[in-house]
């Protein structure tokens, strides 16, 4: 009988498209895992080379020659006696495939194609990669080892496949972006796939942001019979080992998945970091107005890169309620951030003056309003400019649903932290962070939100309670509900429809909006696209 086998699981974090430093850091990571834990086969995460998805470098020719030198380097640097399990797009003379590979000892022990492709919600992988063909089974050290690649344990087949194939355990490298809950839905997903096969599995899921995408790591291991054999921590790189003895999995970690208001800040925290980090960004920068968005979004971005590189800019106007300036003056010196007050009155007066002029009749209404929202990004990127510091822009899901937020004015930033986080869940998680040790005033969270450019103004007077419209917001984008279903669910008619035209009416204005990480079931972006001209409307 072969003897146990230690796999290491690598969760780990690499950056799209930077090749030559994810091979330098999988080559560290294998040294650790041998060193620490006596690892034979260190397992990594699907496209472990160039990161996921690198999208249409893919198609690069200097992107495909970096690929295949840093293959062939990675043969040669390797430590003897340990196996590694990598992800990397595969250049054929057919086609570009994703691919599994197994390398021990400068020798290539497998390669593997991924076989179902994910063309649904964010991903696009029919767009780059071709399907292969067959179940890959490979012998290692006594050990037949089944091999798949992350869309594959999500559908019934692959992993039956692999046990006609005769293996005794199936891996799978993984790129499994996160959603609401997803760790949970992972453990059911894959005992499914256990009991199907009726063999036990090991996969490695990436970690960290990309762009619209954050990856939440959450690896899992287990058995034929569905018990759970190892979870890894979510929101955390590391090396977790797992031994294979006697057809069964055996890991001291198991941790268990996060509540979902745990889940989603953290998620925000992470992917603001590596968006600020790896696009080379020495600093934040927020326009913080008192208001709960901005009072989450500066928390977000303290927690993620410090306090020292953070700054907040209050811009009040004649509108702005004193209370707005001291609950914002507060916050920043309750995390210690670097706090500028500037006012625009003066350069709003102004520009009403100008177009006055222009047009022999006042600026009322919302010009007027907007105008305050327009001075206010002008501001914010000057300082972007003089300081140095990327912006973060505040807005939430609610205001990108419907319209309420003022293009290249409070919507001007490179990232989005707080974007698919309806208002309902922006309170949610700003108490869930207060539980951690206070960082957002009281009275941010309890007040009554206002844009305050006009006086006496507050969101509900355009907007329903945001425990209703959210409701619609959510049982429509994420759930895929129709308007009568919501109206049978008791929301009245005349409200649901009307959210629902400002949905559709408010794409050109999301198309325009930073990107931000996904943490709902569904994001407006790469999660739900949807043209910007349409004559189409919603019935029901």
């Amino acid at each position: 009988m072969a003897e146990n086998l230690r796999i290491v699981v690598a969760q780990t974090n690499p950056t799209v498209g930077a090749i030559s430093d994810n091979l330098d850091a999988l080559i560290s990571q294998v040294a650790l895992a041998v060193s620490e834990h006596g690892a034979d086969l260190v397992l990594f995460p699907e496209l472990s080379f160039t990161g996921y998805c690198p999208e249409d470098l893919l198609l690069n020719p200097d992107f495909a020659d970096q690929v295949g030198a840093a293959e062939q380097a990675l043969r040669q640097r390797l430590p003897a006696g340990v196996g590694v399990l990598y992800g990397v797009p595969e250049y054929h003379s057919a086609g570009l495939y994703n691919v599994a590979c197994l390398v021990a000892d400068g020798r290539e022990l497998a390669r593997y194609r991924k076989a179902c492709l994910p063309n649904y919600g964010v991903f696009d992988e029919s767009r780059w990669f071709l399907a292969g063909d067959g179940a890959c089974v490979v012998d290692f050290r006594g050990h037949r080892l089944g091999l798949t690649v992350c869309e594959d344990l999500w559908v019934p087949g692959p992993a039956s496949a692999c046990a006609e194939a005769g293996a005794e355990l199936i891996l799978s490298l993984s790129a499994s972006p996160y959603a609401r809950d997803k760790a949970s839905e992972r453990q059911s997903v894959f005992r499914r796939r256990t009991r199907e096969a009726g063999l036990p599995l090991l996969v490695c899921n990436l970690l960290g942001g990309q762009d619209e995408l954050v990856f939440d790591g959450a690896s899992v291991g287990m058995n034929a019979d569905g018990g759970l054999a190892m979870q890894a921590p979510e929101w955390e790189s590391g090396l977790f080992p797992v031994d294979l003895d006697q057809g069964r999995l055996a890991s001291p970690v198991k941790i268990d998945p996060l509540p979902t208001d745990a889940s989603q800040y953290r998620g925000a925290v992470l992917a603001t970091r590596d968006y600020l980090r790896k696009n080379g960004a020495p600093g934040a920068l927020i326009g913080l107005s008192g208001g709960i968005d901005s009072a989450l979004t500066l928390a977000i971005a303290v927690d993620a890169i410090g306090a020292d590189k953070v700054s907040a800019v209050m811009m009040g106007s004649q509108y702005t309620r004193e209370l707005s300036y001291r609950l914002a003056r507060a916050q920043a010196e309750a995390l210690g951030v670097r706090y500028l007050e500037i006012g625009i009155d003066e350069p709003v007066a102004a520009v009403e003056q100008d177009l006055a002029r222009a047009l022999a009749e006042p600026v009322q209404g919302v010009a007027a309003e907007n105008l305050q929202a327009r001075l206010r990004g002008v501001n914010l990127m000057a300082l972007s400019n003089q300081l140095g510091a990327m912006v973060l822009a505040t807005g939430n899901k609610s205001e990108l649903a419907v319209g309420y937020a003022t293009l290249y004015g409070d919507m001007v930033g490179a990232y989005a932290p707080i974007r698919d986080l309806t208002k309902s869940r922006v309170y949610a998680l700003a108490r869930w962070r207060n539980q951690q040790g206070e960082v957002i005033p009281p009275e941010v969270i309890e007040r009554a939100p206002s844009a305050e450019l006009r006086a006496d103004q507050y969101d509900s007077d355009s907007l329903p309670d945001y425990a209703v419209l959210d409701a619609i917001i959510e049982g429509f984008v994420e759930e895929d509900r129709r308007a009568e279903e919501l109206v049978a669910e008791g929301h009245e008619a005349a409200l649901v429809h009307r959210v629902l035209a400002l949905i559709q009416r408010n794409e050109y204005k999301r198309r325009q909006g930073a990107p931000g990480p996904r943490l709902s079931a569904r994001a407006f972006g790469r999660d739900r696209r949807y043209p910007i001209t349409s004559g189409f409307r919603f019935r029901g």
